[in-house]
């Protein structure tokens, strides 16, 4: 009677890198035209004026000035409210 062994389970063959997202410039510090303030995944934080998104939903400053955060009530598709944190510079 010949048989083969259960072949088990593998872990910690992962090896990716971080995305490293999250905020790069803080509110009240001096950025430069084009300068990436926030990457995230979605929209997570909102652009104000001053500020664009690109295609992946990072935030970028329109202008040169100083980064501003501000919590923004919004309404979603179904429309709920909820909160967002909106992006300006001043």
């Amino acid at each position: 009677m010949s048989h083969v062994k259960a072949g088990g389970s593998s872990k910690n063959i992962h090896n990716n890198a971080g995305q490293r997202l999250g905020v790069k410039v803080f509110g009240g510090q001096k950025v430069n035209a084009g300068q990436v303030i926030v990457r995230q995944v979605g929209a997570t934080k909102i652009a104000g004026p001053g500020t664009y998104v690109s295609r992946n939903f990072t935030i970028h400053a329109d202008k040169d000035g100083v980064v501003k955060f501000v919590r923004r009530k919004i309404k979603n598709f179904t429309g709920k409210t909820t909160w967002r944190t909106q992006v300006c510079v001043e």
